[in-house]
């Protein structure tokens, strides 16, 4: 029994320690204005979850002024 106790609290630990880590997003916007070119942005968010990365990085959002703007970001 102790064995099994012991081996779910270093599985437990390992899952907590090893999530928080520095995460890379990368938007590249593009956009329908006259002599617009794309424009990429870089993002770190340092000792961060991957799950709150993602969320962070894909919250972003472009604005539109009547033109099509297209916004995409991905994590790395």
């Amino acid at each position: 029994m102790k064995k099994v106790l012991l081996f779910s609290a270093v599985i437990a630990a390992f899952t907590f320690a090893s999530c928080a880590k520095d995460r890379t997003c990368t938007c590249t916007t593009t956009s329908t204005v006259p002599g617009s070119t794309a424009t990429t942005d870089i993002t770190t968010f340092t000792k961060s979850h991957k799950d709150d990365a993602r969320r962070n990085c894909m919250g972003y959002t472009a604005t539109n002024s009547g033109y099509t703007t297209t916004k995409a970001c991905t994590l790395k």
